[in-house]
C-alpha cells in the first residue's frame, strides 16, 4: 500500500470517528434534553397529583375521626334511657340513705352493661360533691382529685350540646375524655385510650411513612403513633405551613402537610418530601448514566425507563385516586366525589335532557345499630350499596352521602318526560321491594325530583328532592314520593 492509500485511509477513518462522535454526542445530547424535560414534566405531574390525593385522604382521616367520636357519643348517650341516670341527684341532702344506696346501685349496673359496648377506661357519673356512679377508673381519680367535678365540667366547651371532648390535662394525653352536662349537679364522662385511634388513623400502605397526628388549636400533638411526640408542640417546619388555616395542602422541597379541621382539633398529615421522590430519584440517574453509556440507544432506553419511573407513582395515585373516591364499606361513590359528579353532569346537560336525582334512607337504621350492634349495621349498608347498583345502570351515579342515606343521579336516556318519570317511578318502586326482600329486615324511604322540571343544578335539585324525602318519611316511611307531588299537596 503507496503512502498516499495509507493517508487516504487515516483520513477516511478520521471521518467516520469524527462522523460516530458527532452522531454520540448529537444522541446524548437529544437524549439528555428529552429525559430532562420528562423528568421535570413527571415532577409537576406528580406534585399536583399527589397533594390533591393527599388532601383527599386527609379529608377521609377526618371524616373517620368525626364518626368515630360521633359513635362514642351516641354510646355515651345511652346512658340517658336510664331514668334515674338523669333524675338521680346524689347532691340532695334530702336522700334517703338507703334509698340512694339502691339508685346508685340501679344506675351502676346500666353503665356498667353500656361500659363494655367499647374498650372504655371510664363509663360513669360524677356529682358537685365528687361522689360517683359507674366505672371510674383509679387513673382518672388519682388525675383529678378531689377537682374531678369541676375539671371535668370546665371540659364542656359546646354550650349547645352542653358536652365537649378534651384531652392533655396535666400533660397527661393517654386517654381522651368526653364529658356530657347530666344535671346541674351532675356530669357523664367517658374515656378510652387514645391508642384506640390507631385504626381510625390507617393510612394506605403506599404511603406506609406518612405521620398522621391529631393536634390542638395551639397546634400542641394530641395523639401520633409515635407516642414521644404526644403533648409536644407540633414542629414548626410543618405548624408554619398550615398556620392559621381550617383546611390547607402544601407540597415543597422539604414537606408535604395537609391539614383539616374536625371540631375543635386538626387532622395532620405529613412526609418529608425526599421520601415522595425517593423511587423518582433513584431512575432519575440512572436515566442519565444509561443514556451516556449505550448512546445508541439512549432515546429508547430514556422511554422505556420514564417508564419504570412513573410506575410507582401511577401506583401510588391509582391506589390513592380510589381510597379519595369509594366509599370502603359499600363500594359506591363517596359523598365528595357523588356531589362533584352529580354537579359537573347537571351543569354540562341540556334542557331537552332527562335527569333524576334519587335520595334513599334508610328507615329506623339507628335502632339497627342500638339492637343488633354496629357490625350489623355495616352489613346493612353493605347490603344497601349492592341493591343499588343492580337496581340502577352504569350511567347511573350512585353514592353514600351520609351514615345511612344514599343519592343516584339516574342519567338514562328517554325520548320523553313523561316516559323518563314513569320508568323512575318503577326503578325507586324495584328497590323499596328489593331492599324490603333482602333479609336485612329493614325498609327505605325515597324522594325524586326531575331535571330540569324541579331544579337545573344540583344544588336545587337536591333541595327538592329532600322535601320529597322529608313527605315520605313524614308520611309513614317505606315509600315513594316525587317532589311534584309535594308541591301539588301543598298548592
Amino acid at each position: 500500500m503507496s503512502k498516499t492509500d495509507k493517508n487516504s485511509l487515516k483520513h477516511i477513518r478520521r471521518i467516520q470517528l469524527s462522523m460516530i462522535i458527532g452522531y454520540a454526542l448529537l444522541v446524548t445530547l437529544t437524549v439528555s434534553i428529552v429525559t430532562k424535560l420528562a423528568v421535570n414534566k413527571t415532577d409537576e405531574v406528580l406534585k399536583n397529583k399527589v397533594i390533591s390525593l393527599t388532601s383527599s385522604l386527609n379529608v377521609q382521616m377526618e371524616l373517620n375521626l368525626d364518626s368515630y367520636l360521633s359513635r362514642m357519643e351516641t354510646i355515651a348517650t345511652l346512658a340517658f334511657g336510664e331514668e334515674e341516670a338523669y333524675e338521680y341527684d346524689a347532691t340532695d341532702p334530702n336522700n334517703d340513705e338507703y334509698e340512694a344506696i339502691n339508685k346508685e346501685k340501679i344506675i351502676s349496673q346500666k353503665l356498667y352493661s353500656l361500659c363494655i359496648m367499647e374498650n372504655f377506661v371510664d363509663y360513669g357519673i360524677v356529682y358537685r360533691n365528687n361522689r360517683t356512679v359507674g366505672k371510674i377508673s383509679n387513673a382518672t381519680y388519682s388525675l383529678f382529685g378531689d377537682r374531678i367535678f369541676s375539671e371535668l365540667s370546665s371540659m364542656i366547651s359546646r354550650p349547645r350540646t352542653n358536652d365537649g371532648w378534651a384531652t392533655g390535662y396535666e400533660n397527661d394525653f393517654k386517654r381522651i375524655y368526653y364529658v356530657k352536662k347530666v344535671h346541674e349537679n351532675a356530669v357523664l364522662v367517658i374515656s378510652f385510650y387514645a391508642k384506640e385511634l390507631d385504626n381510625v388513623f390507617d393510612n394506605p400502605e403506599t404511603l406506609s411513612d406518612m405521620e398522621i397526628r391529631l393536634v390542638n388549636q395551639n397546634f400542641n400533638i394530641l395523639y401520633s403513633k409515635t407516642p414521644s411526640e404526644v403533648g409536644e408542640a407540633l414542629h414548626d417546619d410543618i405548624k408554619s405551613r398550615i398556620s392559621d388555616q381550617a383546611a390547607a395542602s402544601v407540597m415543597d422541597d422539604k414537606y408535604l402537610v395537609s391539614a383539616n379541621k374536625c371540631g375543635e382539633w386538626y387532622v395532620v398529615c405529613s412526609i418529608p418530601t425526599q421520601i415522595i421522590l425517593l423511587e423518582k430519584n433513584e431512575m432519575t440517574r440512572y436515566i442519565y448514566i444509561t443514556g451516556a453509556v449505550a448512546a445508541a440507544a439512549a432515546a429508547l432506553v430514556g422511554l422505556y425507563l420514564s417508564y419504570l419511573l412513573t410506575k410507582p407513582v401511577k401506583r401510588i395515585v391509582s391506589t390513592l385516586d380510589e381510597q379519595a373516591k369509594i366509599d370502603l364499606l359499600t363500594g359506591i361513590l363517596n359523598k365528595l366525589t357523588f356531589e362533584e359528579y352529580a354537579a359537573n353532569c347537571l351543569a354540562s346537560s341540556r334542557n331537552d335532557e332527562y335527569r333524576a336525582l334519587v335520595i334513599i334512607d334508610i328507615d329506623d337504621f339507628k335502632s339497627v345499630n342500638d339492637t343488633l350492634g354496629h357490625a350489623q349495621g355495616d352489613r346493612v349498608l353493605e347490603k344497601m350499596g349492592s341493591i343499588l347498583r343492580t337496581t340502577f345502570t352504569d350511567n347511573d351515579y350512585i353514592g353514600r352521602i351520609g351514615g345511612d342515606e344514599f343519592c343516584v343521579l339516574v342519567n338514562t336516556r328517554s325520548d320523553s318526560e313523561e316516559i323518563f318519570a314513569d320508568m323512575l317511578i318503577k326503578q325507586c318502586e324495584e328497590l323499596r321491594r328489593k331492599v324490603k326482600e333482602s333479609g336485612t329486615g329493614i325498609s327505605v324511604s325515597i324522594g325524586t325530583a326531575l331535571f330540569p322540571r324541579n331544579g337545573r343544578d344540583f344544588e336545587t335539585l337536591y333541595a327538592a328532592c329532600d322535601k320529597a324525602l322529608y313527605s315520605s318519611k313524614k308520611s309513614g316511611k317505606n315509600t315513594v314520593r316525587t317532589y311534584d307531588e309535594v308541591t301539588e299537596s301543598e298548592g
